[in-house]
């Protein structure tokens, strides 16, 4: 039975081309990473960017930017790309909210305002103990989104959630303005991270991030089948035998750890995890045992070009990942806003 409804989640282009199209965009992925270390304010030579990573030489000048800052930076794009990308897929499909991202939890905001307190209150000013308190505070808004959207009879609604998520979210972004109004060294401190941006991050911070960005999309993907039948409705999803309780609590668990470490990594992204899950489903359907790989493919490469494009427009300075984002992700959503009403 299980089997048979999810054949009915039909996409638009056959199985053998969704296949076949999974190391195209591997390889999109992997030339995009290339270009954004090749690339950049300093001219170096595709040789002398090949010789860095694999005959790295520390007395090189070249070679400590390209491994010491370029490398870190196409690591971290595309790390936090992927992760938004499938934390905003799961958010959408669990609240069946087409316009749901990893902020309608309250995710960003919590994570914004621990920030801020932190350099506030603690005078905290290091990228690492950014991470922190970022996680933490993204961890903690939403388990009070999920505690507050779960009350009454019928637990966590989509309805319910989204009306949480979008009052906390508001609570915590105004407190996140107050301090920054009546406080300018933390406004000085943060607002490049505000921004959202992988510029500075180091290998370091990558590493210790990695395993949790890759245990959360290693669950998502083994959820795929669950969060399908979730999507069609949770009345279809219990008649096929799926415990509903259990499967949001995953899903909103992988969300988090995805979307909290990706705004430790990077601060506040926006249009990542709202856009790239709409393209995905143009042609994948609303499988998403599809959605969500294709959902990290293109979120990590739409990252990935989107910081090499605010390097390479306005040199010698650049512009912060999050403002391009925004300036490409927004036409696109307006695009296929449209798109969908004409459908």
């Amino acid at each position: 039975m299980a089997v048979r409804t999810l054949n009915m989640v039909r996409s638009h282009v056959p199985r053998p081309l969704l296949m076949g199209a999974l190391p195209v965009c591997i390889a999109v992925l992997l030339l995009a990473i290339f270009s954004s270390i090749a690339f950049g304010a300093a001219d170096i030579k595709l040789q002398t960017v090949l010789a860095s990573i694999f005959a790295f030489d520390a007395e090189n000048t070249n070679h400590l930017i390209i491994r010491t800052l370029r490398l870190p930076r196409a690591i971290t794009a595309m790390l936090v790309g992927a992760a938004l990308g499938v934390a905003g897929a799961i958010m959408q499909g669990l609240t069946r909210n087409p316009l749901a991202d990893p902020g309608l939890l309250g995710i960003e905001a919590g994570a914004a305002l621990a920030v801020v307190g932190g350099v506030f209150l603690f005078q905290i000013n290091s990228l690492p103990v950014y991470a922190i308190f970022a996680f933490v505070g993204g961890t903690l808004t939403a388990l009070a989104v999920y505690g507050l959207g779960s009350m009454g009879r019928e637990s966590a609604t989509p309805f319910k959630l989204t009306v949480a998520g979008a009052a906390i979210s508001s609570l915590l972004a105004s407190l996140t303005t107050a301090i920054l109004l009546f406080n300018q060294r933390s406004l000085e401190e943060v607002r490049f991270w505000m921004a959202g941006s992988v510029a500075g991050r180091d290998m370091k911070l990558v590493i210790e991030a990695a395993p949790f960005l890759l245990a959360g999309l290693i669950l998502s993907f083994v959820m795929g089948r669950q969060i399908t039948t979730l999507s069609m409705g949770e009345d279809i999803a219990r008649g096929l035998g799926q415990n509903v309780g259990w499967i949001k609590l995953a899903s909103a668990g992988a969300v988090v750890v995805l979307a909290g470490t990706a705004v430790a990594l990077a601060g506040p992204i926006g249009f990542i995890g709202l856009v790239i899950p709409h393209v995905v489903r143009m042609f994948a359907g609303n499988d998403y045992r599809w959605v969500l790989p294709y959902s990290a493919l293109l979120g990590a490469s739409f990252l990935v070009l989107s910081d090499l494009l605010g390097r390479i427009l306005v040199q010698p300075l650049e512009l912060p990942v999050g403002i391009m984002t925004a300036a490409i992700g927004g036409p696109v959503f307006i695009y296929l806003v449209r798109w969908k009403v004409k459908r």
